[in-house]
């Protein structure tokens, strides 16, 4: 029965890592972003927003190389959960 628990606690984080949801990076808060990207605690994930408050919305991925503390390791992490989505 213990083996059975433990297999099921397991999954549970398995699962939740293994799902990540997309998050648009041009209008996610900083909780959200921290939520959803691999490597991208509170403090990066504030320098994101505050950039983008400074800058004007992120246009490419690229762009998000500018923000200090993201590089392109973090970026190749998470382009697939990345979306960037212009208000019209």
């Amino acid at each position: 029965m213990t083996k059975v628990i433990f297999f099921a606690i397991c999954m549970a984080f398995v699962s939740s890592a293994a799902i990540a949801t997309p998050v648009n990076i041009n209008t996610a808060g900083a909780d959200q972003i921290a939520k959803a990207l691999k490597g991208v605690g509170p403090g990066k994930a504030a320098a994101i927003v505050a950039f983008r408050a400074e800058n004007g919305p992120f246009l490419s991925l690229k762009d998000l190389a500018n923000v200090k503390g993201i590089g392109k390791k973090t970026l190749e992490k998470n382009k697939d959960d990345i979306i960037i989505v212009l208000d019209d």
